[in-house]
């Protein structure tokens, strides 16, 4: 019997190599012609920078998709093809799964399922549905258990993270995806990235903040352009709960919770001041954030 199960296996093995050309294994390949056309000549922006743009993407399969160039894999593609294999292996509710990849004038990778398009356009569009409390605080929880999942339980780690309204997507039921991650940091480098206790990784610190930037954003639905500066401001400053009726997003009226507000409040307090001074991990953030938001699971 194990001389069949061996046998059988060396048999699947030589068909996956025969069936699937190119180094990658899993993960299905698209054609760069078709991915093309499914993104307008890549003129579907959702977001861009020096180092990665997002493109929507529909394809005849129907259901909006995000491909996404990473600049970086320009350098080879051996990292290119280790970063498809990793991500193709990650499978969370708040992480946007990996669809396939597509090689051709750019390396592309593509991810499944925004319906609803970017947080960011949900927050700042005034022909979009406003998001309700309970959406937000779901949002908010969603994508610190996708960090928690990313550096704790993902094999090898994930090095680098990034977050913010314009990579959070919305899947048809408005669930947080996280979308901006990978092996490679912005400089194209793959680096480990250490997250202890006491949060020696200084990129660790970085996420942290972010996160106490976006929680900003989804109270107040301002934009977190230019580091949040503005929100950073008012989050330091002693006074300011006094001056929280003035910063909350008209678009809430009065329908949130103001216990659980000024909890998500603290909370992105503690994360601003993170970046200088760590006093939490991401899974005590994780527990105390179900705690005191009360959100089921």
């Amino acid at each position: 019997m194990d001389r069949l199960i061996r046998r059988l296996r060396c048999q699947l093995l030589a068909w996956l190599h025969r069936s699937r050309p190119g180094p990658v294994y899993f993960v299905r390949r698209l054609s760069y012609k078709h991915v093309k056309r499914a993104t307008d000549d890549f003129q579907r922006i959702i977001y861009s920078n020096s180092q990665v743009a997002a493109y929507m993407a529909k394809f005849e399969d129907g259901g909006l998709s995000l491909v996404k160039e990473v600049k970086a894999f320009d350098q080879g593609s051996d990292i290119f093809y280790s970063e498809v294999q990793c991500l193709g292996r990650l499978h969370h509710r708040h992480i946007l799964a990996l669809k396939g990849y597509s090689v051709g004038h750019k390396r592309l990778l593509i991810f499944d399922n925004i319906e609803n398009g970017s947080l960011k356009e949900h927050l700042n569009d005034p022909l979009k549905t406003p998001l309700d409390w309970r959406t937000r605080l779901q949002i908010a929880i969603g994508v610190v258990a996708a960090l928690e999942y990313l550096f704790l339980f993902s094999e090898p780690p994930i090095c680098h993270v990034s977050i913010s309204s314009s990579n959070i997507m919305l899947d048809e039921n408005l669930t947080a995806k996280l979308s901006d991650f990978g092996l490679l940091n912005s400089g194209g480098s793959s680096v480990m990235m250490p997250y202890s206790k006491d949060c020696k990784g200084q990129k660790s610190c970085d996420i942290i903040f972010q996160l106490g930037v976006l929680i900003l954003e989804l109270i107040t639905g301002q934009s977190s352009e230019m580091e949040g500066s503005d929100l950073i401001q008012w989050i330091q400053e002693s006074r300011f709960y006094s001056s929280i009726h003035n910063m909350i997003d008209p678009d809430l009226g009065n329908d949130y919770d103001s216990k659980e507000l000024k909890n998500l409040l603290a909370i992105a307090k503690l994360c601003i001041k993170s970046r200088d001074k760590p006093a939490f991990t991401m899974p005590q953030l994780f527990r105390y954030l179900q705690k005191k938001v009360d959100i089921p699971q």
